[in-house]
């Protein structure tokens, strides 16, 4: 990275000044590959992560579609696992990236699948 730090480090680093996760409201955060998509329900007051979810764990099953598509079936994966944890509100966490296209498409997944940011 050299002298001068990527753009989505410190846009990342602005947002984690603003955002972090309590045991009651834990901390929702994505992270976005060529690849994949994950994502992790984290508390940061105990520095655990309570319920994680990516397009290439083995608990996920919707393979077909485009990467928007992953994206969205992650968020309601990541939701219902979060659900049964007994996890409903969280905040949300984009990690540096722009909202829309996939982020934004795991977001609204996750809200379908019933949690509340």
């Amino acid at each position: 990275m050299g002298a001068k730090l990527s753009r989505r480090d410190r846009i990342k680093k602005g947002i984690r000044k603003r955002v972090s996760g309590s045991s009651a409201r834990p901390r929702l955060s994505v992270y976005r590959s060529n690849k994949g998509i994950y994502a992790q329900i984290i508390d940061d007051v105990s520095g655990k992560t309570l319920v994680s979810a990516s397009s290439l764990s083995k608990d996920f099953t919707a393979e077909k579609g485009t990467k928007i598509d992953q994206s969205a079936a992650v968020g309601k994966l990541v939701a219902e696992k979060a659900v049964a944890a007994g996890i409903k509100d969280v905040v949300f966490d984009r990690n540096g990236y722009l909202y829309h296209g996939r982020i934004k498409s795991l977001a609204d997944g996750a809200r379908e699948g019933g949690l509340n940011f």
